[in-house]
């Protein structure tokens, strides 16, 4: 008897230039399509120059909504301003960042 296990494969979410209020905005429907799949979402930072308060709040509460599912979330790429906002914010002690 064999057993059979669902592989569970992460949802990447490549995200090109600033992350602020006009891109958060623009991106809120994505968002909410991502907490709807049944994947770990990974953000792709590495093209992303500048995050606001508007972004961090994003990535924060996309965060929560996965957790409720028991999903993860993890960013990776992040460098620049946005690693030095997420890690003085210390939101890189709660969300992976690679």
């Amino acid at each position: 008897m064999s057993n059979l296990a669902t592989v569970k494969s992460d949802l990447f979410l490549a995200l090109d230039g600033s992350l602020d209020a006009l891109a958060v905005e623009i991106l809120k429907p994505r968002f909410d399509e991502l907490v709807q799949s049944h994947s770990d979402v990974v953000l792709v930072l590495n093209k992303t120059d500048f995050i606001d308060s508007s972004g961090i709040g994003a990535i924060v509460f996309l965060f929560k909504r996965l957790r409720e599912v028991n999903r993860k979330l993890s960013l990776v790429g992040v460098h620049g301003q946005p690693l030095e906002l997420l890690n003085h914010l210390r939101i890189n002690k709660t969300i992976d960042i690679n």
